[in-house]
Formats: structure tokens, C-alpha cells, sequence
């Protein structure tokens, strides 16, 4: 069985639902079809979510106008004959009537989690309908009656696995299934979510739990590319990847891929290939436990990274010194992306500013506390690069003009971690597209 993720851009219009429809008939065998909210609904849903937080009724009524005619016209569209827009209409009256009646009630975060999932029910209905209306066999398989997350906010993989296990047989008869990605129900059967970009994810644990011939992420995109397409003119897409060096452009800044999705997929040995909805006969990307060694893959850059610098005369031959370092930063729940450590100093990089304030003041009893600000990781990457010769001396040479503030290597045998002022960081990619891969602008 294939397990198929359509993004917000996928099912965004009329059109692309139909094109999403016509790609899924012509895969071979049983399908589960993921997809996510129309695009821009998750978005409207915040929104109107933080709105009602705030005690703003009439500001969130004026975006709930706004996107059910949105969703009207688009129900419009996407049906032909009398009977199935009516049937669009009332998807749309249905869902923008509970969307008000959360917001009629006391708001709290419950409702808030309960409104963002929305979006996905009623894009998965209005996929479901419109293959009805061609005479297409198929079922919804709510994502609400297998998907669930922990106390800690991490899927019960083997849960998710022993539900769809006695939910499948009866759909046997069915090639294509249909659910939502992103959504779940939490510890205390709450509606809740797998956070920003949880489609992916949802489409690799179902992968993960039904043991999948092979996991599709279709984008709007030819697959991974080398480097920052948005910044980089010349880029190529890379035809296969590990799951350890897709891991490691995911988490750091490659935005095609959800940073989790890799993992149960990989757990399982499940491939996860990366596909275009605009040129289906592309290759993609290929991610699988199969990998060519010593090469220079990807280049990927993750922003918003504050630097930590502590300087103290106490760490000299002192032991433990580290472990206090990090358990200040395991008490505020942060974590820590790159290390750097000397003698007598030892430099951190974090990601999330929420308790940089606490942090600094509980590490300044240790010694002198420097923070820089706008910071950037540039990330390269390729399997078993700790074995390629020279490796270091083919980065440094490349980025010879470029202050490098950090340098993590070692510690993975699949990537080499810099890190610069995020003002070098355009620059930075576009030296090393010449220098590692010999694309010039």
C-alpha cells in the first residue's frame, strides 16, 4: 500500500483537487491519501483563533466571513452538476456553523485546537465528495479515530498501528482511502495537532504503522534541491538522499520536509520519496537506508539563531562544568543545536528565544555571558562525509572571505554545521554552490 500527502498548494484550487484526483488513479494499488487544509486556512484559522482569545468576536466573525466565501466559491467550482454543489454548499455550511459555535462559547485553548483542525476535515470531505461525483470508490478514514499524540506531545506510533490494524480489513474492498493530516487527539482525547508542518508527519507514522510500500510527499517542487532555490539561481534536485542526511537538511532549513518525518519512516525502513504535482513524471527524491559515501549532497541554512558564548577561568580541568552548563538549558526546555567548547570557554547555539532572559542570568553565575543575536547555521550535507579526505580544507577554502563564527563537525558523520552572521548567510550559499558543486550563478 502507498501512503500519499498532498500539501495546502496541492488542493489550494478546484483544479489541483482534480489533478490531485487524477494522480491518485493512476498510481497502481491501495492508496491512504493525505492531505492537508486549502492553503491559506491554517493560517485564517490563527487568526480567528487568537482573535477570540483576545475578546475580539467581531474581528474573528469578519475573517470567518471571509474565508466561508472563499470556501463557497471554491465548493462552486469544484463541482459540476446540481446535486454535488449542494452537497459543496452544505460542507461549507456545516463546518463555518460549528466554526461559529465554538466562538459563540468560552473560548480557551481547547476550542482554539478544535477550530484549527477545520481545515482538514472539510478539505478531506470535499476530496471524498468530488471523487463520489465521478463514480470513484473510496472512504474517509477520519484521522480522529487512530491518530493520537502523548502526555509529552509524541505519537503513540504503536497505538496509531494496533488501531488502523482493526480499522483497515473492513475497507479492503477500497484502492483509495482518504484522511487528514496534522490532526489527533491528545492523552486526554482532546482534539489537538502534530504542530506546523504535521502533514508530512502524519503521512510517515501511518507509513511507519501499516509497514507502506513506500511513503509519496507530493509538493509543488522537483524534490530536495541541492540548496535554497529562493536564494540560490542554479540548483539541482538530488535524486536520492539517506534518511540521516534527509534528517539533517529538514532540520535545518530545507522547508520541503517536515523535520519529523523522517523518523518512523526510518525506524521502519519505509522510503519516503518527494514528488511534484506540477510535473508528475519527474523522478523527486528518493529517501531511503540506501546512499552513495563521501559526497557532498545539499547545502541548507536554518535562521534565527542566537549564538551563547561563556567565558570562565573555572572551567579549566573542571569537571561537571558542562553538565551544570546544560542543565540550565534542559530547566527552561531548550534546545541546544550547536556546541563549541575551549579551555576556558564554551559556545552554544539556541534556536528559541522564549527564556533567553532566564537562561542568561542563571549562566552568568558561571562566568561571563555574551549573546549574539541573528546568527544563522549553514548545513552541509552528505553521507559519511567524516570519511571523505579533505573535506574541511574543500569548505574553508570555499568560504575563505566569509567569517565563520562556529564550526560543528564530528559530531554527525553526515554533515559539517557553520555557523555565521545570518548577514553573511546569502553570500555563504552561494560560494559554496560554486565551490562544492560547481554551479555558478
Amino acid at each position: 500500500m502507498l501512503v500519499v500527502k498532498f500539501g495546502g498548494t496541492s488542493v489550494g484550487k478546484p483544479e489541483r483537487l482534480k489533478k490531485i484526483a487524477d494522480l491518485v488513479l493512476g498510481m497502481p494499488g491501495k492508496k491512504i491519501v493525505v492531505l492537508s487544509a486549502l492553503s491559506g486556512t491554517t493560517n485564517t484559522l490563527v487568526k480567528m483563533g487568537d482573535l477570540l482569545l483576545a475578546g475580539n468576536k467581531a474581528g474573528a466573525e469578519a475573517e470567518t466571513q471571509a474565508l466561508e466565501k472563499h470556501y463557497q466559491q471554491y465548493a462552486g467550482e469544484l463541482f459540476s452538476s446540481s446535486e454535488y454543489k449542494a452537497i459543496g454548499q452544505d460542507i461549507v455550511s456545516r463546518y463555518f456553523s460549528l466554526i461559529r459555535l465554538l466562538a459563540a462559547g468560552t473560548f480557551d485553548d481547547r476550542s482554539y485546537r478544535e477550530l484549527l483542525a477545520q481545515g482538514e476535515l472539510a478539505s478531506t470531505e470535499f476530496f471524498y465528495y468530488h471523487l463520489r461525483e465521478r463514480k470513484i470508490d473510496s472512504r474517509l478514514l477520519p484521522a480522529l479515530h487512530f491518530m493520537s499524540i502523548d502526555e509529552n506531545q509524541e505519537p503513540e506510533l504503536e497505538k496509531i498501528r494496533q488501531r488502523l490494524k482493526a480499522l483497515l480489513p473492513s475497507m479492503d474492498h477500497l484502492n483509495i482511502l482518504i484522511t487528514q493530516g496534522y490532526i489527533c487527539r491528545n492523552h486526554k482525547n482532546e482534539i489537538d495537532n502534530l504542530k506546523r508542518g504535521g502533514s508530512d508527519y502524519t503521512a510517515s507514522l501511518i507509513g511507519a504503522a501499516i509497514r507502506a510500500e513506500e511513503v509519496q510527499i507530493w509538493t509543488d517542487i522537483n524534490g530536495m534541491h541541492n540548496n535554497d532555490p529562493r536564494i540560490v539561481k542554479k540548483t539541482m534536485p538530488i535524486a536520492e538522499l539517506t534518511f540521516d542526511e534527509a534528517s539533517e537538511l529538514a532540520y535545518f532549513g530545507a522547508k520541503i520536509l517536515h523535520p519529523s518525518t523522517i523518523v518512523p519512516a526510518q525506524k521502519y525502513g519505509v522510503p519516503v520519496r518527494l514528488k511534484n504535482t506540477m510535473d508528475e513524471k519527474a523522478f523527486g527524491t528518493l529517501i531511503s537506508d540506501k546512499g552513495t559515501s563521501g559526497q557532498f549532497k545539499a547545502i541548507a541554512a536554518k535562521d534565527g539563531i542566537i549564538a551563547i558564548n561563556i567565558k570562565s577561568s573555572r572551567m579549566l580541568l573542571a569537571y561537571g562544568f558542562l553538565r551544570k552548563v546544560f542543565e540550565v538549558f534542559e530547566k527552561h526546555r531548550t534546545p541546544i543545536d550547536m556546541i563549541s567548547t575551549s579551555e576556558v570557554a564554551v559556545s552554544v547555539t539556541i534556536d528559541d528565544a522564549s527564556h533567553l532572559d532566564d537562561i542568561k542570568r542563571e549562566l552568568e553565575n558561571f562566568g561571563t555571558i555574551e549573546v549574539d543575536r541573528n546568527q544563522s547555521i549553514i548545513c552541509i550535507v552528505g553521507n559519511k562525509l567524516a570519511e571523505k579526505k579533505g573535506v574541511l580544507s574543500d569548505v574553508f577554502q570555499t568560504l575563505a572571505e566569509v567569517p565563520v563564527r562556529m564550526v560543528s563537525y564530528g559530531g554527525s558523520h553526515n554533515n559539517i554545521s557553520i555557523l555565521v552572521d545570518t548577514a553573511h548567510k546569502e553570500k555563504s550559499l552561494k560560494l559554496l554552490n560554486q565551490g562544492l558543486f560547481n554551479l555558478r550563478e
